[in-house]
């Protein structure tokens, strides 16, 4: 399919980016497995995207020429390396970390939402994931304004498909971690420094791990932290605004928070997709598709789909947990949810702790993100 005549939708159209949201559900009830020649095939229908999350033989998480560890890799070598990372997130670590996202969350709390209004997203939301980032990996704060900008300008290039750019910036995150590397052999660091210094410590396959693979890990665990924890926290806060008998609630009964916040998220998720690329010929949802093709899973639709989520819109408690693929399902289930979710929990007690009410400002309303985020780019709100 390579003529514009035989695709089904515009993704990167205005009227898909003014309103991520809309125009997937849109899509979920119209076409629910849909062609274009900027995304390829893309999947809306929950139990679609559960079936391409599940099957990991048939639709590859290799679909990068850039090497992505773990993420674009299929067992069993993508195992090996899982089984590497996931006491990274165990329980016990993130406890051990807890405290010290607390503090991050309480200062910013205090020194930005001190006034009558704020600008969540640049005030707030950003600074509070580019310094818990920067803090569970050791990394000093002087970091945030690149971790920032390398963010910003990967977006940027995922959005036009701009490979020479993406491989670009690689080449410079790998380039930062290899200072970071180095001064941490120069330093004779052990593995009980931070999280960097520990995975210079790793041994996979009898050897230990190169530093293209430190970048790689690190920079997925970055790409997937940053962007999303800032995503989330403006689209709590937004629920926050515009639900006042929800926040009394929580702010009466903040343990809550843990159910709430990814009730939260499935009615506006943080990530938009995710990508494979099926190893045969498939047929789903009516449509057939060639080997070889690149396929994207769309959370944002699934997780809102009626028909596992009847009333999708509306915010309940009583959901099944399992439904939500706010973390993905299968194999490739976020390794980091246990990190994700004690920092939301943390940073909306904050919220919710340093103030009175909070309110969406009138006559400012919010922006909508677009495509690769999802969320707010900006947020004006109210503070009591």
């Amino acid at each position: 399919m390579s003529n514009s005549s035989n695709q089904d939708w515009a993704p990167q159209s205005d009227s898909v980016q003014g309103d991520q949201r809309a125009a997937y559900d849109q899509m979920r009830e119209d076409c629910p497995v849909a062609y274009s020649e900027y995304a390829h095939w893309s999947v809306f229908r929950h139990k679609d995207v559960l079936r391409v999350l599940l099957d990991h033989e048939t639709f590859s998480s290799h679909v990068s020429r850039f090497a992505s560890v773990p993420n674009g890799m299929d067992p069993p070598q993508h195992t090996r390396y899982r089984e590497l990372i996931n006491p990274y997130f165990s329980a016990e670590k993130v406890a051990e970390f807890e405290p010290l996202c607390e503090k991050i969350a309480d200062s910013l709390a205090q020194s930005v939402l001190c006034g009558e209004q704020v600008e969540l997203m640049e005030a707030f939301a950003q600074p509070f994931a580019l310094q818990v980032q920067c803090a569970f990996m050791g990394w000093p704060l002087s970091m945030q304004g690149t971790l920032l900008s390398w963010v910003q300008r990967n977006n940027q290039a995922i959005f036009k498909q701009d490979r020479a750019l993406l491989a670009e910036l690689a080449a410079e995150f790998e380039a930062i971690i290899a200072g970071l590397i180095a001064e941490r052999r120069q330093a004779k660091v052990g593995p009980d420094c931070d999280v960097t210094g520990a995975l210079m410590h790793e041994e996979i396959d009898g050897r230990l791990l190169n530093n293209a693979e430190i970048a790689s890990i690190l920079r997925n665990w970055t790409v997937g932290e940053v962007g999303t924890i800032a995503a989330s926290v403006g689209i709590i806060a937004h629920f926050f605004a515009t639900n006042p008998e929800w926040q009394a609630r929580l702010r009466e009964s903040p343990d809550l928070l843990w159910k709430a916040n990814d009730e939260i998220l499935r009615i506006h998720g943080p990530l938009v997709g995710n990508r494979r690329r099926n190893t045969c010929p498939v047929e789903i949802g009516g449509r057939q598709i060639p080997a070889g093709e690149r396929i994207s899973v769309n959370w944002i639709a699934a997780n809102r789909d009626p028909q596992v989520f009847p009333q999708p819109d509306q915010f309940s408690l009583e959901r099944n947990p399992a439904d939500n693929l706010l973390y993905g399902a299968g194999v490739h289930v976020c390794p980091g949810a246990p990190l994700s979710r004690m920092e939301l929990v943390v940073v909306a007690r904050a919220l919710l702790r340093s103030t009175d009410a909070i309110r969406l400002l009138e006559g400012q309303p919010p922006v909508l993100a677009g495509f690769p985020a999802s969320g707010y780019a900006r947020l004006p709100l109210a503070l009591g």
